[in-house]
């Protein structure tokens, strides 16, 4: 059994820049086990697995080495982008993806790639005490996903944190702050999503289902253009508008391939 794969690049137009993830293209379903066999093999921090259920529609599924995962925002644009590279779908199609977090949709405007994603608010529930002690002179808040956000004083303070993912290990943790006044970015952002065996992702689309009803708030503002300030960096232009939370960004293709696997 030969099953594509390929692996792109999301958040970016350059090589090695963005976060990449694995794209396998399904002809018919098979067993999750052998999905997170693939995405262990991979070892990417996510792998994205379409099956085609109609026109312009997709069962979506991600894994990453070690769990599947209920949303991803950059593997979802790597799927995007495969379908529309390999011209499996027309470039004015809404592609719409079939997912634990319900349906997401996809659509083209020259080189950059949209997806409509749920906003996530920030709830009132407290803060675990070990992890105001690990930022004790930061604001920390929770988001209804049950990932933490942490405000610093600055981008430079983001850009230089120096995280111990051993104390991270039971907090999917963003620490973000508001971008220099001469940089081009709202915001600026990094996650650490030691739980699901991911120390530092690259550029986190769902982080920022959080991220902008928060920034959204505070800057009294709705269109933004972030920077996740990971070693290999990304930029996402972003849109808050009724409950929903648009996550625009660029994609390349890096790797094609195919998994050679006895039949199922």
């Amino acid at each position: 059994m030969k099953l594509p794969i390929y692996q792109v690049d999301a958040f970016t137009n350059q090589p090695f820049k963005g976060n990449p993830a694995a794209v396998c293209l399904l002809e018919n379903d098979i067993p999750s086990e052998i999905k997170l066999a693939i995405a262990a093999e991979n070892n990417l921090s996510e792998t994205a697995f379409l099956l085609k259920t109609g026109e312009g529609a997709y069962n979506l599924q991600w894994f990453t080495p070690s769990v599947e995962i209920d949303l991803c925002g950059h593997a979802t644009l790597a799927s995007a982008h495969i379908l529309w590279e390999l011209g499996l779908e027309k470039s004015e199609t809404i592609v719409h993806f079939k997912t634990l977090s319900g349906i997401l949709k996809a659509s083209k405007s020259e080189n950059w790639i949209s997806l409509d994603f749920p906003a996530i608010p920030i709830t009132e529930d407290s803060i675990p005490e070990d992890l105001q002690n690990i930022f004790p002179n930061s604001s920390i808040f929770k988001a209804q996903s049950a990932k933490y956000i942490v405000e610093l004083s600055s981008a430079k303070e983001v850009i230089q944190y120096q995280p111990d993912f051993h104390l991270l290990e039971k907090y999917a943790t963003i620490i973000t702050a508001k971008g220099d006044s001469e940089s081009p970015y709202d915001f600026v952002s990094r996650f650490f999503a030691v739980p699901v065996g991911v120390n530092e992702d690259p550029v986190t689309g769902s982080a920022h289902c959080c991220l902008v009803p928060f920034w959204a708030n505070k800057l009294g503002k709705t269109t933004l253009f972030a920077y996740q300030a990971s070693a290999r960096g990304g930029e996402l232009k972003l849109k808050l508008e009724n409950g929903s939370v648009f996550l625009s960004g660029e994609a390349i293709t890096l790797i094609k391939g195919e998994f050679l696997l006895p039949t199922l």
